[in-house]
């Protein structure tokens, strides 16, 4: 751990010595990961609730052994910075509480924040556990963790608790915080749930800043960090090809929501239910992406009006193409319904994107560059939810930039500027947290 800590010590150096007010550090990123209940316990500490008044630097022994905790604070204090770390915390228990592990001890994957003294401000237990962290347990209930900075209000929350309502959505809607810290050990599941891709999308549409700290492994597929503003992405780094990581900067707007610049709410169901489905000689077609089966549709000429639809969703798509090439196949697809697999969660999609190959049978596989240009484009879909994250990916696993594309009010993602680009996949990616089914490790009957 000190070997992880020596690595994120010269990032917090560098970063408070270029003005930074706070920085964020990766999921896992100090004590790694494959773990059991058993060997991950020696990496624990017990991590007090921050109303304690605590700043482990000037007062190590105050809660035992926590020698993580003492050096964090330090890096905080020493360097006057907000340091955001994730690391394990314990807590003791007995048969008088029946949900104790037999073990007589909770374990909980938990982030902290330390403030520019060196101060506990925030400990946060992350509730939606991703289904290989056999070594923690779910929390009881719900955190909803904020704390206040002299440049805004922040929210935290780690990794796969972005998909749920609790706590990702509760924290920014009725928080209202202005900004997320968000550590995370993200494996990009192409092409709808890459890093960058879809936490760009994700701040866009929950109007707030989000500056997530991915893990960097390629052999793992995790990479993609970023710095995220509701009206554009600030900066984002996305490499598998080295194995160094990397210090991102950028300045935020502390308050984004005062900001004449902060974007408008978009009824995301209001044109598409506004028209009637384009209707083309078209043979629809099933395909998978990540074990959801989508109602695909070929994209067969440079320019076009389509339609597909599952269920109660319908996708409406209207591009041109530079050309159409006859090496490169493109579909619309569209899912209604509920993911199983590694978390349940229910979703509406409407995607376009580049098949792995000419066979139809690939479309929704990864695929890695694009020579496919789109000129125009104008995606939509009747959602039955105000919860749907835009994202464009071109070729190389790139984000398009803001001025060549744009989120109208009636909920089209539609293409601005006329530059052709080589689009890899656009989505709108709706999460309708009603139809959820009870949290992961929960009992039965209990709801979010």
């Amino acid at each position: 751990m000190n070997k992880n800590i020596d690595v994120l010590e010269k990032a917090v150096k560098l970063a408070a010595k270029q003005g930074a007010h706070i920085i964020v550090t990766p999921e896992d990123g100090i004590y790694g990961w494959v773990f059991t209940r058993e060997s991950i316990y020696p990496y624990l500490e017990d991590i007090p609730d921050p109303e304690v008044n605590w700043i482990p630097c000037r007062d190590p022994g105050r809660f035992g052994n926590t020698p993580v905790q003492e050096r964090l604070s330090c890096l905080a204090k020493d360097n006057s910075i907000y340091v955001v770390a994730n690391i394990g915390d314990k807590k003791l228990c007995n048969a008088s509480d029946p949900q104790c592990p037999p073990d007589g001890r909770y374990q909980y994957n938990t982030d902290v924040v330390f403030d520019s003294q060196g101060k506990l401000v925030a400990r946060y237990h992350k509730y939606n556990l991703f289904a290989p962290e056999i070594q923690f347990d779910f929390p009881k209930d719900s955190e909803f963790v904020t704390f206040y900075t002299p440049f805004g209000k922040f929210g935290i929350f780690t990794c796969f608790d972005i998909f749920s309502y609790d706590p990702a959505v509760v924290v920014v809607d009725e928080f209202q915080v202005d900004s997320i810290v968000y550590p995370t050990a993200w494996y990009n599941t192409l092409p709808l749930l890459s890093a960058v891709p879809f936490h760009s999308a994700w701040a866009k549409a929950m109007g707030v800043n989000l500056l997530a700290a991915n893990t960097h492994n390629t052999s793992m597929h995790m990479t993609g960090s970023g710095l995220y503003a509701p009206e554009a992405v600030k900066g984002y780094h996305y490499d598998m090809e080295t194995e160094s990581g990397q210090l991102m900067l950028s300045e935020l707007k502390s308050r984004p929501r005062r900001e004449p610049t902060y974007p408008a709410a978009v009824d995301w169901s209001a044109y598409a239910s506004s028209v009637e489905p384009f209707s083309s000689e078209q043979s629809d077609f099933p395909g998978m992406i990540y074990f959801d089966e989508f109602t695909f549709t070929e994209l067969k000429r440079n320019t076009e009006n389509y339609t597909v639809c599952q269920k109660d969703l319908c996708c409406h798509l209207t591009y041109k193409m530079s050309e159409k090439r006859t090496d490169e196949v493109y579909a619309l697809g569209a899912f209604d319904g509920l993911h199983t697999v590694e978390g349940q969660y229910y979703l509406q999609i409407c995607t376009l994107l580049k098949c792995q190959t000419t066979d139809l049978k690939t479309c929704g596989e990864p695929v890695g560059s694009a020579f496919t240009k789109f000129e125009e484009f104008s995606l939509s879909g009747t959602f039955r939810t105000r919860y749907v994250f835009p994202q464009i990916t071109l070729s190389g696993s790139q984000l398009a930039p803001e001025r060549h594309y744009e989120i109208s009010r009636d909920g089209r993602l539609r293409s601005r500027s006329g530059a052709p680009l080589p689009v890899l996949v656009m989505a709108l990616y709706g999460r309708v947290f009603e139809k959820d089914p009870p949290r992961l490790g929960q009992g039965p009957g209990k709801l979010q």
